[in-house]
């Protein structure tokens, strides 16, 4: 069998071990997300451990909540994995290539028009990915999310969500795409390094107005109102030197109650946002369920008086939204962003190098179907999507190494600010919002988690007392 692999031509042999590699990540993907469901499956009960932390009832929940996104994640995955390998095997890139050619033609433009007819290419791609991915989608939303209560959307705002990301992603895509296309056509030699530039100089821009003029496209961003939590804030970032310039509220409320916190911005502009959903006492979720006023009486037989329901409050108080704070600023102050900036432009420079020395081999495209042109865009997506397949899934993992490492030294941050109580309270009840699931198989977590599970997070803030 081997030696008759080997004894394929070259092209063969290249689009065979694309091939069995893609299934090869996909079968290790699936026995990993197995191992985690068997913990899913068998822990039951809460462990004697996180008795003082998690509750039964949230645990079952949270317990139930994972294990029907990993059963979804494993048939999305199969779909997935197949839908890919018929597109190779039935030659679908060179038939969608073939499309946007005929598209293009009609318009006017030739063959020598390659960027036009890219462009084609790609909006047709992405419909064809948006499409087929949006059952899925819808069915994650509003099965799996609103029966374990995160979703709050209607169908009307996901289906209108939905257009506006696809016209967004277009306007976006479509113009960065075409000038890296002519970049690569008449840099020379040395395109390779126009082409990593022009990519950088787009990731900053990206980054620097995303929150101000993208993000506002499909959520409410108000500033923090003035009060004692925002004071308190502004004096912690003044405490390390952060130079914050605005504190924001997003709307996250209206789409999932999932919670969350970030900052943005470079040199001495930097903004943080939080979600509604993590502000207790700013939580629409929490006002939605406070009791309503009594309602008069229409008669009058004395009615019985109710017991009022205790109401869990999502989100997290002051002093803990202050230790959250603490260990995102810890990543400015350690100098995680710039280190994680600096290895995302290393590797993207690597690539650009590498995809200089292969786009001229012509095997690369005949493997894939393309036997009589060598389209730039065709290269770009070959050679950095299916032959540095391999290179991808190595530096993925060491990143999620990296990242848990850069999360213990975020945690150790805050409590060297002495917030080491109010985090840890804090990644409990954020836990408990989220309906994270504590337990974990080893080799689930060290391969996927990029954050380090709950209790080791806990056990390395040390021995906290708790209310």
């Amino acid at each position: 069998m081997v030696e008759s692999i080997f004894d394929l031509p070259v092209e063969k042999q290249i689009f065979y071990a694309v091939l069995g590699f893609s299934w090869t990540v996909y079968l290790w993907e699936a026995y990993l997300a197995y191992r985690q469901r068997k913990i899913y499956r068998s822990t039951t009960h809460v462990p004697q451990e996180l008795g003082k932390i998690m509750d039964s009832e949230t645990f079952e929940k949270s317990r139930l909540y994972q294990l029907d996104k990993s059963n979804f994640s494993f048939w999305s995955g199969l779909y997935s994995e197949t839908e890919g390998t018929l597109i190779l095997l039935l030659g679908g890139i060179p038939f969608l290539w073939g499309v946007a050619g005929s598209v293009t033609t009609r318009f006017g433009f030739g063959p020598e028009y390659e960027i036009t007819q890219s462009l084609v290419f790609l909006t047709l791609a992405t419909l064809f990915s948006a499409l087929t991915g949006l059952p899925w989608s819808l069915y994650n939303t509003f099965v799996i999310e609103e029966t374990h209560g995160f979703n709050q959307q209607t169908l009307g705002f996901f289906l209108k969500d939905a257009v506006k990301k696809f016209a967004v992603t277009q306007c976006i895509l479509l113009p960065v795409t075409s000038l890296l296309l002519y970049i690569i056509k008449i840099g020379g030699d040395y395109f390779f390094i126009y082409a990593w530039l022009f990519t950088l100089a787009v990731s900053l821009v990206l980054v620097t107005i995303y929150a101000d003029y993208i993000a506002p496209l499909f959520d409410k961003f108000t500033p923090l109102p003035e009060g004692e939590l925002k004071t308190e804030i502004e004096a912690m970032a003044r405490s390390i030197s952060f130079p914050l310039t605005k504190v924001y509220v997003v709307e996250g409320s209206k789409r999932s109650s999932h919670s969350n916190a970030y900052f943005y911005g470079f040199f001495k502009n930097k903004r943080i946002v939080l979600f509604d959903t993590l502000l207790e006492d700013y939580s629409p979720l929490n006002k939605a369920g406070e009791p309503q006023p009594e309602q008069p009486e229409t008669d009058d037989v004395p009615s019985e008086p109710k017991a009022k329901p205790k109401i869990k409050k999502q989100g997290c108080n002051n002093p803990e939204i202050l230790a959250v704070l603490g260990h995102e600023l810890g990543h400015w102050k350690l100098g995680h962003t710039v280190k994680n900036i600096v290895i995302s432009q290393m590797n993207s420079f690597l690539c650009f190098s590498l995809f200089a020395a292969l786009i001229g081999r012509k095997e690369l495209f005949v493997a894939f179907g393309f036997n009589d042109s060598q389209p730039t865009l065709i290269g770009l997506m070959i050679i950095f999507q299916f032959i540095f397949s391999p290179y991808n899934e190595l530096l993925s993992f060491c990143l999620t190494v990296l990242s848990r490492s850069f999360e213990f030294q975020a945690d150790a941050f805050a409590r060297g600010m002495g917030k080491a109580s109010e985090l840890y309270s804090a990644l409990i009840k954020l836990n408990k919002d989220n309906l994270g699931f504590p337990v974990a198989d080893w080799l689930f977590s060290m391969w996927h988690y990029s954050h380090p599970p709950l209790l080791e997070r806990l056990r390395a803030l040390g021995n906290v007392k708790q209310d």
